[in-house]
């Protein structure tokens, strides 16, 4: 599958061939500061390409569980387009408000829900961890098949 996307200033755009594997919302303090919101989106797609037009900028940072995560952005206006651990390079956590085509995005996850704003009420129907997952694999697969990829 081929995704293409920009920051909000149109400086950095990309384009990335692979495999979605899961779309989440985390409520993390994290991912609340990053987004300015309530939460932060992820799409984790297993990558054979990534192209990249314009420039990126790299801030690193530890993620709870100790793993190092590089962060990358537009260093024009910002914007955050990737996430990527060290530990795990052929997963890309691609942030999928930047993408160009958004609607199909709907979560098959909520995780991190301990730090959720106490007005965001979750829907019953999707899973939700009150931490990170033990195990993203059930997750995934769920996805997946709801998204008619398996």
């Amino acid at each position: 599958m081929e995704l293409s996307g920009q920051c909000q200033c149109g400086a950095s755009r990309y384009r990335v061939m692979g495999e979605p594997l899961l779309v989440f919302a985390c409520h993390c303090k994290e991912c609340q500061r990053q987004s300015a919101s309530a939460f932060g989106m992820g799409l984790w797609c297993r990558v054979q390409t990534r192209e990249v037009s314009g420039e990126l900028a790299t801030w690193t940072r530890q993620t709870p569980s100790g793993r190092t995560m590089d962060c990358l952005f537009c260093p024009q206006c910002g914007s955050r387009l990737f996430h990527q651990l060290r530990d795990q390079p052929a997963i890309l956590s691609i942030k999928p408000g930047t993408l160009d085509d958004t609607r199909w995005l709907r979560p098959g996850a909520h995780i991190w829900t301990d730090s959720a704003q106490c007005w965001f009420e979750l829907d019953p129907g999707v899973p939700a961890s009150p931490g990170n997952p033990p195990d993203f694999a059930p997750l995934i697969e769920a996805w997946q098949r709801q998204q008619g990829l398996r």
